[in-house]
């Protein structure tokens, strides 16, 4: 018997809550270990293995957002 978790998403009522814990755990870590992970599922009510995706995915988000900022930077130097 496996048990049905509900998956992130928006026509979830609780999903910006959800978005919302999880955003403050990605501020404070970004790389949660196996324990802290099942913490954060508990919290957030879904499975260890959904919070590892989204961290995974999170990550690829803010690469990409570190490195458009990187090379707006670049672009538009700021005069001192």
């Amino acid at each position: 018997f496996l048990s049905h978790t509900p998956p992130l998403s928006f026509n979830n009522a609780s999903y910006l809550e959800q978005l919302e814990e999880l955003e403050k755990m990605f501020q404070e870590d970004h790389y949660p270990d196996n324990e802290k992970r099942r913490e954060i599922a508990a919290v957030v009510g879904v499975t260890p293995q959904r919070i590892m995706v989204w961290f995974q995915n999170r990550r690829a988000k803010w690469r990409k957002l570190e490195k458009l900022s990187v090379k707006d930077n670049k672009k538009c130097p700021t005069s001192s």
